[in-house]
């Protein structure tokens, strides 16, 4: 909270701003705290929780890991098939309604988690919090920050909820871990609803608003935006290219890191541990972007950061060998671990405004959400293909190489109208 309250303060009014526009930064500001709280939360109890719940679920429910974690995948693409609509509500009607009513139903989802008895009960409670999960978190928490700010002030703003939030894994894995060991599984889930209700719907309800004169000021494409506009451009095709072939990139690595490092000899305490710095240096390369991309364009940032983790990845199966050759592979991948987080809203809205920016970004959240879900499934089947890892590494590098190829192109100068 004290790195949220600094960025805050470095934000100014520009000459002229008068007191409405004061008021509406002011009350912005408001926002983006709370949302920084709520999304800190949210993704540790609806999402970081279930893997300390794994183990202890499998074995009550007398199944195996692969197909409880089979609910984790349900669960993220039921959120995928929420993207579009909850993107076209969020455009209509602002994200209060949306995110307060979200915030109710997956607090008795997270109770009626704990109190699943067969696995097709948990698949279908997990769908449920996959299709809550679309309307409380990232996406439209960004799409009421993009909402209330213009674009000076938008990456702040942005990046501010990220680096916060960015934190979830390491507050609420330790202590699901230790609720679980404490009082049992089901227990903890019922903990976990009662802090969820408690802080997100309050929150959601009483501070969010829709912006008192409507969508922020955009410095992008003067034509009013929509759906349209962007389906009919280019360059958005090639951002989703881009995003997809990250995402993808991001998901397999993050799955497979740890086995990979065990199978080249590694003790398990060393490969979790650095898979753990994907996290913290995830914020790290989110303050990297953002303030780099107050003088280079936000593309050739991300593009720089993308063709890093190319090469991060495609030298894993040398750099693997050592210990410190595996440090500084997986630092290079995890400087650009959460950029494309904040340099997705922020690139979409520069392009095509805020008036239904929403929408456009569920648009790409599907495609985006299928990747994350499908890649470490195809990276083990890869891996068990070409007997090792090396193939696995090496499609994540092109993958990267692709997103960073994708940020460069630029098929028109603006799109159409």
């Amino acid at each position: 909270m004290l790195r949220l309250m600094a960025l805050t303060r470095v934000t100014r009014l520009p000459a002229g701003a008068g007191r409405s526009g004061g008021n509406r930064v002011f009350r912005g500001w408001w926002i983006v705290a709370a949302l920084a709280v709520t999304q800190t939360v949210g993704y540790g109890a609806l999402y970081y929780a279930f893997a300390v719940l794994l183990q202890p679920m499998a074995r009550d429910l007398h199944a195996s890991a692969t197909v409880v974690t089979g609910a984790l995948t349900a669960s993220t693409l039921a959120g995928a098939v929420m993207a579009v609509p909850v993107g076209r509500w969020l455009d209509r009607h602002g994200g209060r309604g949306l995110m307060t009513t979200g915030s109710l139903a997956a607090t008795a989802l997270l109770a009626a988690w704990s109190q699943v008895h067969t696995v097709a009960q948990l698949y279908a409670v997990l769908v449920g919090v996959g299709l809550t999960s679309a309307m409380v978190l990232y996406e439209p928490a960004f799409a009421v920050v993009v909402a209330w700010f213009d674009p000076g002030r938008r990456a702040n703003a942005l990046l501010a909820i990220t680096v916060v939030a960015g934190f979830a894994s390491s507050v609420f894995l330790p202590v699901t871990g230790l609720l679980v060991d404490r009082y049992g599984w089901r227990e903890a889930l019922l903990l976990l609803a009662v802090l969820h209700g408690a802080v997100t719907v309050p929150l959601h309800a009483l501070v969010l608003r829709r912006p008192p004169t409507g969508p922020a000021p955009s410095q992008g494409h003067p034509l009013t935006s929509g759906r349209g506009r962007a389906v009919r451009d280019t360059r958005f095709w090639i951002l989703a290219v881009g995003f997809v072939a990250h995402s993808a990139a991001v998901s397999a690595l993050t799955v497979h890191l740890v086995a990979y490092l065990i199978s080249r000899g590694h003790p398990a305490t060393f490969a979790a541990g650095v898979a753990g710095l994907l996290g913290i240096l995830s914020v790290t390369g989110r303050v990297v972007l953002t303030g780099a991309q107050r003088r280079v364009r936000p593309s050739t940032v991300v593009a720089a950061i993308f063709a890093l983790q190319a090469l991060a990845a495609a030298s894993l199966p040398l750099a693997a060998a050592s210990r410190t050759g595996a440090v500084i592979a997986v630092v290079g991948f995890g400087l650009g671990f959460g950029a494309a987080t904040i340099a997705r809203p922020t690139m979409l809205a520069d392009r095509y405004g805020t008036s239904g920016y929403a929408t456009i970004s569920g648009l790409l959240t599907v495609p985006v959400t299928l990747a994350k879900a499908g890649a470490p499934l195809a990276a083990a089947g890869l891996m068990y293909a070409a007997g090792g890892y090396t193939p696995v590494w090496v499609a994540v590098a092109v993958c990267c190489a692709v997103a960073a190829a994708g940020m460069l192109t630029r098929a028109g100068a603006a799109p159409p109208p």
